[in-house]
């Protein structure tokens, strides 16, 4: 089976920069995709830090990536959140930082997750979206402690104040998990950014009109923008053609 990537990161309508990151390593078959916290431009480095220190891992330890997906991608973010960490506490400057994560890989048909924060992975299978991860947030807290009805989650002032990232100590609880891949699968990776400003039902929506490719992407930032653009917005996608247009 093969697969096909596609990213797409603006910053926005009301933010001065972006400090979101998201890189894709096809050869690997990995996306990776950060949202940064911090004063001035700390975040915009807490990101980019993350990202390409996972990528970088993976990269180094490429037989273990396809021996133990799960040990790899563990050991991979184990290392980001050490290397923000020591660079929060070196440079005053970035004092704070930190960095919501999410990373999603392909191997052997198998999606191997594994996410810190409220960036999040959904699938889109057969028109339906469903989301894969769950929210690192007080707000997913209250909602799973009953305090809190799902539907009123995303009205709610402080749904993006995150329980998990990055950099924040120098260990991390990271969730991983490992989804069955189907030849027409899409799988979405995104920043708050989309989410606060879009319903899963438009989201889903955009993606069955426009497919998994770049204008997909496009289209997804262009929504978020379109309904307010309150934050960074970045994506990125996965997508498993079906056999006849994949050519099995």
């Amino acid at each position: 089976m093969s697969i096909q990537f596609a990213a797409a990161t603006d910053v926005g309508r009301l933010r001065p920069n972006n400090e979101d990151t998201v890189l894709i390593d096809a050869t690997l078959g990995v996306a990776v995709l950060a949202d940064g916290m911090g004063g001035y431009n700390a975040g915009e480095v807490a990101s980019r830090l993350c990202c390409e220190t996972v990528v970088q891992s993976l990269r180094e330890h490429a037989a273990l990536w396809h021996n133990d997906p799960h040990r790899a991608l563990l050991q991979a973010i184990r290392q980001a959140n050490r290397r923000v960490y020591e660079e929060a506490h070196t440079h005053p400057a970035l004092r704070g930082m930190a960095t919501t994560v999410v990373v999603a890989g392909w191997r052997d048909g198998q999606l191997i997750v594994a996410h810190v924060g409220d960036s999040r992975l959904y699938r889109l299978r057969q028109g339906l979206l469903a989301q894969l991860t769950r929210d690192h947030t007080l707000v997913q807290d209250h909602v799973d402690a009953g305090l809190l009805p799902a539907s009123g989650a995303r009205l709610t002032g402080y749904r993006n104040l995150v329980t998990r990232a990055i950099g924040v100590a120098p260990w991390v609880d990271i969730d991983l998990a490992e989804h069955a891949v189907q030849a027409g699968d899409t799988y979405l990776l995104c920043s708050d950014g989309l989410t606060d400003m879009l319903t899963d039902a438009e989201i889903a929506r955009i993606l069955r009109h426009t497919g998994a490719s770049d204008a997909a992407a496009r289209a997804l930032v262009a929504a978020a923008n379109a309904a307010g653009g309150r934050d960074n917005i970045t994506v990125a996608l996965i997508h498993c053609p079906p056999r006849a247009e994949s050519g099995a």
